[in-house]
């Protein structure tokens, strides 16, 4: 959650790349910037000798932090042993577990809450802790944030295990909730997003029924991300089990136990360094972070709506860490193995090009509908075209957007990308060739077109110059640009130009 690229980072995007976020070492881009790259935060033989010594602090901990519990009174998953809990059922957050983080306005993501370590923005009660914002409007007008972070760095700091939580999630524009998780020595391997991040849950605050898993590193910065939708319900009115088994080579994500994403396809190295063994930087001791965030690039702003009342707080039932009792950490990178999508036999690499099929407009497979950070909207298939009606364009020019992924994007290819469109007022719409899985950036930049009442034919040739994808996606946005009328689409196709 320190820094996240997710432009509309919204669907299981089988290796996304935050999503969700910026994220949190507390490095912007701009603060990296004066950091010497050319050299490794520490030597073989000093990183040897603190992995050693860190993974020796870490054993001491477990060992004395499980004694406190019979493993017959938590459901402990099967080949696991519980090695850390709490249950917030005391009167007070306990100090000797957890640590109250302090950090400045627009610390990192440009968010608008301080964060405060007092019990009045983290606090234990009725079973839970309790995080909660708090909006302050002073006597000249001016608004200000506050708000809570808590972490375990220090006192729980685990190498390898699975990291669980019982949450329920604040409901309301500009909310952005995480349950995540940092290295103990973040600057082990340098820092963020070199020092890797994981990120157990974030759940926007308005759109409180998608999950987002994603793991930050590297440098260049990379992330990889899945997301997991509710069929009913949200994560705002219920509590709901949010999970990762963080293993050797392989990092897996669960919501109420089942697995919705998992990756091994990660790096640590930097310009001018050479690539450190894998999986690093995935192969040291991490803690627990819980914080809500208000405001910031990705959730936008609060607006009249937002609660700062018991609707605007996290409730965390219980944090749990549970090991193997051993773990083989004789693993090797995999090798990437593309599958590009074949095209049809016109060429096309879109599905469902004509919406000829009246397809789910909810799940991950060929066109999916979303509504992000305000938008409010619905899609129809009909008559070969697909229908976009807007109720509210909400903040972002994403925040309603149609998608197909899977794109084979092909380096060193000439691409053409063309469709259909039309609006029943004159508008503004946006397309572009994505890649969700290598930190969104464009292969097809964001482009604007002028939509008319009138079926107009789009066509835009371009180069695929980065490193060949499999996980491309096409995008129509059709939020915050100016206007809610009706946008009409059809006869889309991505096809290879010889």
């Amino acid at each position: 959650m320190r820094k996240k690229f997710t432009k509309a980072a919204a669907t299981v995007l089988a290796a996304a790349m935050l999503a969700s976020s910026l994220t949190a070492c507390g490095k912007t881009e701009a603060d990296n910037s004066g950091e010497d790259q050319s050299a490794p935060a520490a030597t073989e033989a000093e990183a040897e000798s603190d992995a050693t010594a860190a993974d020796a602090t870490t054993a001491e901990a477990v060992d004395t932090s499980a004694t406190d519990v019979s493993e017959d009174e938590i459901e402990v998953p099967e080949g696991f042993h519980l090695v850390w809990h709490d249950e917030f059922n005391g009167t007070e957050l306990n100090e000797d577990d957890w640590n109250r983080e302090k950090h400045q306005v627009g610390w990192v993501n440009h968010e608008l809450q301080e964060y405060i370590p007092t019990d009045e923005y983290s606090f234990v009660k009725d079973g839970n802790l309790v995080i909660q914002p708090v909006k302050t409007v002073d006597e000249d007008g001016k608004v200000s944030y506050a708000s809570g972070r808590v972490n375990t760095q220090n006192k729980h700091d685990v190498k390898y295990g699975r990291f669980e939580a019982r949450i329920k999630f604040p409901q309301g524009k500009g909310y952005l909730p995480a349950f995540w998780m940092m290295p103990q020595d973040e600057d082990y391997y340098g820092q963020w997003p070199k020092c890797g991040e994981i990120d157990i849950a974030e759940v926007l605050g308005d759109s409180t029924n998608m999950n987002y898993g994603t793991v930050h590193y590297g440098e260049p910065h990379n992330q990889n991300q899945g997301t997991y939708t509710l069929a009913s319900g949200d994560f705002a009115n219920e509590f709901h089990v949010f999970a990762v088994d963080y293993e050797p080579g392989v990092i897996k994500w669960y919501v109420d136990g089942e697995q919705y994403y998992e990756t091994s396809d990660w790096f640590s190295k930097w310009p001018g360094s050479t690539e450190k063994p894998y999986p690093a930087p995935f192969d040291q001791p991490f803690h627990v972070i819980l914080n809500v965030a208000v405001g910031g690039d990705w959730p936008g702003d609060p607006d009249e709506t937002t609660p700062f009342d018991e609707k605007g707080a996290m409730y965390v039932d219980y944090v749990r860490i549970y090991q193997k009792e051993s773990y083989d950490e004789n693993v090797e990178k995999p090798v990437k193995v593309l599958e590009m999508r074949e095209p049809d036999e016109t060429g096309n690499f879109i599905h469902n090009s004509d919406f000829a099929e009246a397809e789910d407009l909810t799940d991950d497979v060929d066109w999916k509908f979303l509504e992000l950070n305000g938008g409010k909207g619905s899609a129809e298939i009909k008559d070969n075209e697909i229908i976009i009606s807007t109720e509210d364009f909400g903040s972002e020019e994403y925040s309603i957007q149609l998608v197909q992924p899977e794109m084979p994007m092909e380096e060193g290819c000439k691409y053409k990308y063309s469709f259909e469109a039309y609006a029943e007022e004159d508008r503004k719409m946006k397309a572009a060739v994505t890649a969700p899985t290598a930190n969104w950036i464009r292969y097809f930049p964001d482009t604007s077109v002028d939509l008319t009442t009138d079926w107009q034919t789009f066509e835009f040739e371009f180069d695929m110059k980065e490193e060949s994808d499999d996980k491309g996606r096409v995008e129509f946005n059709m939020g915050n640009q100016g206007s809610t009328a009706t946008i009409h689409i059809r006869n889309v196709r991505l096809e290879k130009v010889e």
